[in-house]
Formats: structure tokens, C-alpha cells, sequence
């Protein structure tokens, strides 16, 4: 059965679009009709965008580092350009970088940690205000770990994710008025994606689904249809909500 075209013409960005979640992301809402383009830093973006089109899916992409302000300008300029406007950006850059204990922790880490992950939603979403209009959305992928704190040497990890829920409130109300809603999704365990094989040992994903009430972790395309729900214009009441995606674990 094909998707539904719920999408049909929106014009998209996703950033981290070429593994994990946000490459779902890319499928899901390419799927839906939406026009795509990506970014990605770990792998080339036309390697993606030729996978992408062996499956059917025709988007477009290009390499950023979305710790780079200037860069970030640049580019999304240059996609919203090149899909000849702009409706939706989707924040899933991020990462954990690696487990440091808060006594041990460099200045180093923790500035590049807060870049990856908060300062990249900013400059993004700043840069892709100059092209969002009514009915525009921004959504922004958090983590469960900015709600419980996160696990052994992520703290973090854990505080840019919690400070890009506050970004994500404080800029809905902002925009509201313009017809654009900010939402956040935290997602808990999302296997199959580069963060969990490089930095959860298989015992603890164990553990961790043991604990989980619906019984299964997540996937990217688990999060991937919250991202296709937040970005259709019919969602438009819904703004600076932070979705617990987590099979049960925690609730807000």
C-alpha cells in the first residue's frame, strides 16, 4: 500500500539527514509527498541522495556542519533556493561525541557538545525564519535524556538536550503570531541508528528494552511519522510541545 500523500508539495529541510533517524526522517516524508532536502556531516550527501533514488525517493542534499553559523546561512539559503521555498526544517543534527563524568569533563567537550546540539538548532532555525511564512513548522529532535537526565557520562548530552526543549518553547512563542509552530520530539531508545552502535553496549540495550512497557525499542521510522504529523499543516494548533516518543518509560 502507498503512503498517503500528506505532504504533497510541503518543501523541506533535514539536518543529519543521512543516517539514523534522520535519514527515516528523509524516507518518511519524501514518502509523503513532501519535497526533501538533506544535510549531512559523517557522509557524503550525494552518496545518500543516489541511495535515496535507488528506492524510488528523488531529493536533494547537501554536506553542513551545522556548528558553523555562516555555513548554516549558506546553505539552507541555498536549499530553500533550490525547492523554491521553504515550509518545514526538521533539527536532528546532534550527538553525544563520547561519555564524560561532569569531574572529568573538558571545557572542550562540553563546548562542543552545547554546539552540536543547541547552537545548531539555533542557527538553523534563525537562518530558516527568513524563508518560513504561515503555516511554516520547525521541529526539533531532543532526547529522553534531557528529561531523566540520561545515562552513565552523558550529562552533557543531557543538558543541551533539555536546553533545546527550552528553545523550543521560547521560539514558538515568538513565532506564533507569524502562523509557524515549534515542536520538539524526545525519542528514548532508537535502535539501527550510529548513536546507540557506537555508544550503548548490546547488555545495556537489553536492559533498557527489558524496562520498556510496550515491550520493543523504538526506530527511526517511529520517529520519522511523529516528524510527518508535526510538519502537515493540519497540525497547526499544536506548537511548542515536547513529545515523549519513548514506548512508556517516562512520562512528562
Amino acid at each position: 500500500m502507498e503512503q498517503a500523500q500528506t505532504l504533497s508539495g510541503r518543501r523541506v529541510i533535514v539536518t543529519g539527514g543521512g543516517v539514523g533517524i534522520g535519514l527515516g526522517v528523509v524516507r518518511q516524508l519524501a514518502a509523503a509527498g513532501a519535497r526533501v532536502a538533506l544535510t549531512t556531516h559523517s557522509r557524503s550527501a550525494d552518496e545518500v541522495v543516489t541511495a535515496l533514488a535507488g528506492e524510488g525517493l528523488e531529493v536533494i542534499g547537501a554536506r553542513l556542519d551545522a556548528t558553523d553559523s555562516a555555513a548554516v546561512n549558506a546553505v539552507v539559503d541555498d536549499l530553500a533556493g533550490r525547492l523554491d521555498g521553504l515550509d518545514v526544517v526538521v533539527n536532528n543534527a546532534g550527538g553525544l561525541l563520547a561519555r564524560h563524568r561532569f569531574a572529568e569533563m573538558s571545557d572542550e567537550h562540553w563546548d562542543a557538545v552545547w554546539r552540536v546540539n543547541v547552537s545548531s538548532v539555533f542557527y538553523v532555525s534563525r537562518a530558516a525564519l527568513r524563508h518560513l511564512g504561515e503555516g511554516g513548522r520547525i521541529i526539533n529532535i531532543a532526547s529522553l535524556a534531557g528529561k531523566n537526565g540520561g545515562g552513565n557520562g552523558s550529562g552533557a548530552y543531557a543538558t543541551s538536550k533539555a536546553a533545546v526543549d527550552g528553545l523550543t518553547r521560547a521560539l514558538a512563542k515568538e513565532v506564533a503570531a507569524d502562523g509557524i509552530t515549534v515542536n520538539s520530539i524526545a525519542p528514548g531508545l532508537i535502535l539501527d541508528t550510529p548513536f546507540h552502535e557506537t555508544f550503548t553496549p548490546k547488555a545495556d540495550q537489553e536492559k533498557t528494552i527489558a524496562s520498556i512497557p510496550v515491550a520493543r525499542p523504538g526506530y527511526p521510522a517511529d520517529v520519522a511519522a511523529a516528524v510527518e504529523y508535526y510538519a502537515r499543516l493540519d497540525s497547526g494548533f499544536v506548537t511548542g510541545t515536547v513529545l515523549d516518543l519513548n514506548g512508556g518509560v517516562h512520562f512528562s
